[in-house]
């Protein structure tokens, strides 16, 4: 991803990060930062889902 599709991404998942301010950082900390919001997303995800029943 170039820089403006990262900062679009993080957008989707936080939208109280303006484009303003995470143009300030270079691609690699974009880069880091989605990946920290994809993995609480994630565990989010898994936390929140039915826990499977043995039957």
């Amino acid at each position: 991803m170039d820089k403006a599709e990262l900062i679009e991404a993080i957008r989707e998942l936080n939208s109280s990060a303006t484009p303003e301010f995470l143009e300030q950082f270079p691609e690699y900390e974009l880069q880091e930062y989605i990946d920290h919001l994809l993995a609480l997303n994630m565990s989010q995800l898994t936390a929140a889902a039915p826990a499977a029943s043995s039957y």
